[in-house]
């Protein structure tokens, strides 16, 4: 698939997987509809984008847990380039706490994030995805696939949204649509930093070696090829691979994997 004057929304996109989707998307040439809470960064990517690929790129204020922001997102789009080829729900935010000890508002606002966000958005987009047959992506996480401990509310709402996308997927097998579930790694990306604590503020460490995660950058080029071949699913790493065949055959060994390996992370919840 050629990008060239493709229209692309990226919700997510003013950090991390989402900023660097959108320098790779504008490096093939397509034109940018980019989603964020942190309008005044994302302002200054979108100009930076314009000037250094030569295509036109649009900032939109948005909070995808809002429902009318994503209406107001995706109309902003339709106005600007009367089309919308790719929607990119990217936008996510993580938690890390144990369960007998997080307040249950941490784990609602990561569902209106992570699950609603893309619901809302892919609802107010599918009238004109319908038109050019384009692609709905997810950026999921292994999370969707096995659950993590301390990351509760997080993996319920990628599990949420992986079954939204399988769903949403059957449902338009004949309008050609295609919808691409991507689940990176553990990614080198502020995630983790901006993850919700047991009380709801940003835990702002990261427990991870992030020198030895993936780069935003690599997740972002697999993804945007991964919409080129119109994949369905996205699994990253090595890592991720075995887990999701793990859970399938020993789900009861694997269960010991994980605990053990998050038993071993930096002031690690688990002891």
């Amino acid at each position: 698939m050629s990008f060239k004057d493709k229209v692309v929304i990226i919700t997510g996109a003013s950090s991390g997987i989402g900023k660097a989707m959108a320098e790779e998307f504008a490096s093939r040439g397509a034109n940018l509809i980019l989603g964020a809470r942190q309008y005044v960064t994302l302002c200054e990517i979108a100009q930076e984008l314009e000037k250094k690929y030569n295509i036109r790129a649009v900032a939109v204020a948005c909070d995808v847990s809002i429902q009318e922001d994503c209406k107001l997102l995706i109309m902003q789009a339709i106005q600007t380039f009367k089309r919308i080829d790719i929607l990119v729900n990217n936008a996510g935010i993580s938690m890390r706490a144990l369960f007998k000890d997080v307040d249950v508002d941490v784990l609602k606002r990561i569902m209106d994030v992570n699950f609603w966000g893309t619901v809302y958005s892919t609802k107010y987009a599918m009238p004109e995805l319908l038109k050019t047959k384009g692609t709905v992506v997810g950026v999921s996480s292994i999370a969707g696939y096995k659950g993590l401990p301390g990351r509760t509310g997080y993996s319920a709402s990628k599990f949420a949204m992986n079954g939204f996308l399988d769903s949403l997927r059957v449902e338009n097998l004949k309008t050609g649509i295609n919808v691409l579930t991507a689940c990176p790694g553990f990614t080198n990306s502020n995630i983790r930093n901006t993850a919700l604590a047991k009380d709801g503020t940003q835990q702002g460490e990261t427990h991870m070696d992030e020198g030895k995660l993936m780069s935003s950058e690599e997740v972002a080029k697999r993804i945007v090829d991964g919409v080129a071949a119109r994949k369905r699913t996205l699994i990253m790493t090595g890592q991720g691979k075995l887990t999701v065949l793990l859970s399938k055959f020993i789900p009861a060994k694997l269960d010991r994997l994980v605990y053990n390996v998050f038993a071993k992370e930096k002031d690690a919840l688990l002891k």
